[in-house]
């Protein structure tokens, strides 16, 4: 049986097939969107991630007739309106960069003291088969926003972001415990 990831960002995919890797017993073959050249994506209308994420999901697997796992995750930083929040992705633009991205956010927080620079990821995962939604869910990791980029790894605003707990940015720490 075949699992969707829907996505076409290879780094989200292969973060998601090494997490998928360690659950015993799966049996699925883990494909990804960049199977599917043909399949044209729902727009992102929704008003929160687990909207988007969910739309996501269904839209695939009712198009492509397969499970679909689907993914969103955003960066909220209250201090500055909860941005870039759902538009984590294109927040310097529709076709921005990472880095354009990432500098956009450093702009935004230039003089904020420490207790300004509070933050968390969004993370929502929905499953969906060919006749609608399984399950969703949505975590939080809770964090700050560094003053400048640490690290080579991850991706997105990871070289900015450290969790509470650590002493390195997303972009310093090993995948697994990322």
């Amino acid at each position: 049986m075949d699992l969707v990831i829907a996505s076409t960002n290879l780094h989200k995919i292969r973060e998601l097939r090494e997490m998928l890797k360690t659950i015993r017993g799966f049996s699925f073959d883990i494909l990804s969107l960049r199977n599917f050249p043909d399949y044209e994506p729902a727009p992102e209308e929704g008003t929160s991630l687990q909207e988007i994420c969910i739309i996501k999901a269904e839209n695939a697997a009712k198009a492509l007739q397969k499970w679909v796992l689907a993914d969103d995750s955003a960066l909220f930083v209250p201090a500055i309106g909860g941005d870039p929040g759902i538009h984590s992705r294109r927040y310097a633009g529709e076709d921005a960069t990472d880095m354009e991205n990432r500098k956009k956010l450093l702009t935004a927080m230039q003089g904020l003291g420490e207790e300004k620079r509070q933050a968390y990821y969004e993370c929502c995962l929905a499953l969906a088969g060919p006749n609608g939604l399984k399950k969703s869910a949505t975590g939080i990791c809770e964090g700050f926003i560094l003053t400048e980029e640490r690290g080579r790894g991850g991706f997105g605003y990871d070289a900015l972001f450290s969790k509470h707990e650590y002493d390195k940015s997303f972009a310093e720490i090993d995948e697994n415990t990322k």
